[in-house]
């Protein structure tokens, strides 16, 4: 029983902690391009975590399967070949079923492959841990990571156009209503400007935890 409570609290942990004690971008500060260029609106900002969710379960998966088989020499080769096999999936899927956003995504979605949180991961969590733990590390960087680029986008999508997922939630000062856009939000200040506030914010709050 106690081994079973152990576990639990421990799987516990590494969920909750890419949720915030080592958030990927408010803590670590890892995959700053992705974050920074893909959140001037919500809808893609959504998309690029949800690829990163996929191609961090599945990369953890298989590095945690042949932990046991990897050469010191030739881990990162293989962590890369590994990751490069399920972005290449990932890219594939958008440009197949959803080109549109393929499109406003670009080239991020296949420089998942050299984004610091993947590598991190496995290197760190998945080539030394079992499936459960590798698993659940994945979920939890992965949300975390998407969490945070909603945040961002969410902010940066409603100052510059009043809308939320494309929707109207604010009457514009053209349509009669009383919102200026914020045009500085949609351009890359606003996502430097965003999230070095948030950034202090967190660390604000961190700081009186601590």
């Amino acid at each position: 029983m106690t081994n079973n409570n152990a576990k639990t609290a421990r799987y516990w942990q590494t969920l909750l902690a890419g949720l915030w004690r080592e958030n990927p971008v408010f803590r670590l500060l890892l995959g700053m391009c992705p974050t920074l260029a893909v959140t001037a609106a919500v809808k893609p900002a959504l998309t690029m975590g949800c690829c990163v969710i996929f191609v961090l379960l599945c990369s953890n998966i298989i590095v945690s399967l042949m932990r046991n088989l990897l050469k010191p020499h030739l881990r990162i080769l293989m962590f890369t070949l590994t990751i490069a096999t399920f972005v290449t999936i990932a890219d594939l899927f958008l440009k197949a079923f959803v080109p549109r956003m393929s499109e406003m995504l670009g080239p991020y979605v296949p420089l998942i492959i050299v984004n610091c949180i993947i590598i991190c991961r496995a290197e760190v969590c998945a080539s030394k841990n079992g499936l459960a733990v590798s698993i659940i590390d994945a979920l939890g960087m992965g949300v975390g990571f998407t969490l945070t680029l909603c945040v961002l986008a969410s902010i940066r999508e409603i100052l510059s156009t009043g809308a939320l997922f494309e929707i109207q939630i604010i009457r514009l000062s053209s349509q009669g209503g009383w919102f200026v856009p914020w045009a500085a939000m949609s351009m890359p200040v606003g996502a430097f400007i965003t999230l070095g506030l948030i950034l202090g914010l967190v660390n604000k709050v961190a700081g009186r935890k601590a």
